[in-house]
């Protein structure tokens, strides 16, 4: 078998291709599950870790410590594995929505500090100045502004939980990956992996170029 046959076999990625799309569709909702909690999750955080009261600041900084510490692989196995030995048993998508948002939460949490911080205090005394209270200040004049900025690394860290998403196989969610190694294994022939690798660039090329956009338009603007 030549190199074409054995790593782009038209035919058996052609009779893979319906498995392969299930499984990026899996994919695309995981991650989209994932970031959208791991965003209201790193919200909340991010404002309990800067305004909260002292006992809240520690529990959401000790949260956030933990969580960008440990290996996603590790949690993921726990939250899969270790959880029923409780009585908690969860299925493999809930499993690794469930770990991957808590992970991105504590990524997130990062990064909107960090963008909240970057605001000038001019702008939270002039909020002050005109009556706004807390959540109508950070509504209308903070967060808008903390978010043009972290628009990249946000970009990036969704680029992270998607890519991440592959290690959903591990727990038997019939993710891409996973159905790519179904099909390899009944074809006995590699082009499905291939044929996976493919579809990840085609879902996440387009997700780096548009991280490269959002820096250098904040580069133009900053200058």
């Amino acid at each position: 078998m030549d190199l074409l046959d054995t790593f782009f076999n038209w035919p058996v990625f052609r009779s893979a291709l319906p498995m392969l799309l299930e499984g990026l569709w899996i994919t695309i909702v995981l991650g989209a599950v994932s970031i959208g909690l791991g965003f209201a999750g790193g919200l909340l955080m991010a404002l309990l870790r800067l305004y909260g009261p002292l006992w809240l600041r520690a529990v959401a900084r000790v949260y956030i410590d933990v969580f960008r510490s440990i290996p996603l692989l590790v949690l993921l196995v726990l939250v899969y594995y270790a959880l029923p030995f409780v009585g908690i048993r969860l299925t493999s998508f809930t499993a690794a929505a469930t770990a991957l948002s808590l992970v991105s939460c504590a990524y997130t949490a990062e990064i909107l500090r960090a963008g909240i911080e970057a605001i000038p205090k001019g702008q939270f005394e002039a909020a002050d100045a005109i009556g706004l209270g807390f959540f109508n200040r950070m509504r209308d004049v903070v967060l808008p502004q903390a978010l043009r900025i972290v628009v990249p690394p946000l970009t990036s860290n969704c680029i992270n939980v998607l890519k991440d998403t592959a290690l959903a196989s591990v727990v038997a969610m019939p993710d891409l990956l996973k159905q790519a190694t179904q099909a390899q294994a009944l074809a006995a022939n590699p082009t499905p992996l291939i044929g996976a690798a493919l579809l990840y660039l085609l879902l996440l090329l387009p997700l780096v170029r548009l991280v490269g956009f959002f820096e250098g338009r904040h580069r133009a603007a900053t200058r």
